[in-house]
């Protein structure tokens, strides 16, 4: 019966990702099995060591936990954009990892009577849709969700010991700048460096971790090359270009936050179907903020 279900929901994807159907949730019309908002963020949280945090980010932004749920959206941001698709599919649980209000507690408060904030919040409320904030306790598994999955997004895993650092085959930033850029579907990447340096060791980075952990990790670890989420440009760049200038070879890859860590809602959503069966679920990127021109 379990491998009839796997295959019944692996076709139900290929069939969606060919345009068979417009609307991969309806194909679920009847559940496998029912679960609340609640009830799937208590059996993620159950697998991190040493949870449940006292202290987290990882709250719900909207909805309630007795919901039941129709269906979940994974997403780096719940984007006006994301909950607009996230309607269309009739799913009424949006799992993100970063802020919902633009500002890392999501607090509220001061936002009162902006009318971009009360759009959005209207738009959750109407539509009955829950946001809850997995950041904490992602990053807190015994193998970090958000690294694994952009490891695999990148094609990577081969080259995985489940640390930071990768051991690639040899190439050149300017061949890895171009292979960030098509596995994560880029336009442009900012980078410091020579392109045509050799590249092996690499420190993968995603999200913005600081750049004083940054360089204490190019300190420590010594790779060619940085790939990271985001940095002030006074601290990593500046001394990337300064190890630069004083002959070493040294190179940085600046991918923006978003795009760098999209991977680890992609693994989110496996997660989802592979530890709540039946539970229609669908992964969409909410893109950078900021574009390129």
């Amino acid at each position: 019966m379990k491998s009839n279900r796997r295959n019944f929901i692996k076709q139900t994807g290929l069939l969606a990702s060919a345009g068979l159907i417009t609307n991969p949730f309806a194909a679920f019309s009847t559940s496998l099995k029912t679960y609340t908002v609640g009830e799937i963020i208590d059996l993620f949280v159950a697998q991190v060591p040493n949870s449940p945090f006292a202290q987290t980010v990882d709250t719900l932004k909207s909805g309630n936990k007795n919901q039941v749920v129709t269906g979940i959206v994974t997403t780096m941001f719940a984007t006006i954009t994301v909950i607009r698709k996230a309607i269309e599919l009739n799913a009424n649980f949006i799992i993100a990892h970063e802020p919902t209000f633009y500002n890392h507690l999501d607090e509220t408060t001061w936002l009162d009577n902006d009318p971009i904030y009360e759009f959005k919040r209207k738009l959750l409320d109407e539509h009955g849709i829950a946001v809850w904030r997995n950041h904490d306790y992602v990053h807190s598994l015994e193998i970090d969700g958000v690294q694994a999955g952009v490891v695999r997004e990148l094609d990577w895993e081969a080259f995985y010991k489940q640390d930071a650092v990768l051991n690639l085959p040899e190439t050149t930033l300017g061949d890895l700048i171009s292979h960030v850029k098509s596995k994560m579907n880029l336009p442009a990447l900012r980078y410091v460096g020579d392109l045509s340096q050799k590249a092996s060791k690499i420190l993968l980075l995603p999200g913005a971790i600081g750049g004083r952990r940054q360089i204490e990790l190019l300190m420590k670890e010594k790779p060619d090359v940085l790939i990271c989420g985001e940095s002030p440009e006074w601290e990593t760049p500046e001394y990337v270009r300064n190890a630069n200038e004083m002959g070493e070879k040294l190179g940085l890859i600046v991918i923006g936050h978003s795009a760098s860590e999209e991977g680890g809602s992609g693994f989110m959503a496996e997660w989802i179907r592979k530890n709540t069966l039946g539970v229609p679920v669908s992964h969409i990127p909410s893109g950078n903020s900021l574009l390129v021109k």
